[in-house]
């Protein structure tokens, strides 16, 4: 049961990454196609964006891995 709850959370962690950098994504591109003179801003918020939405994911596998080799 510890593996496969091990394997489920790093699942849906990454899932759950993806899903956020994509509307991260989406988000900005909306925005710059709406107002073409804000897309530096933009990017810049997004480029600050998509690492924070990252960094639950990579704790969540960080975790699961020291769960893994701790037993």
């Amino acid at each position: 049961m510890l593996y496969l709850g091990i394997a489920l959370a790093a699942g849906l962690a990454a899932v759950g990454g993806a899903i956020a950098v994509a509307i991260i994504v989406k988000a900005t591109l909306e925005g710059v196609t709406r107002q073409p003179e804000l897309k530096g801003t933009l990017q810049t918020l997004m480029f600050i964006g998509v690492p924070l939405a990252e960094a639950v994911p990579i704790i969540a596998i960080v975790i699961s891995i020291l769960m893994l080799f701790g037993n």
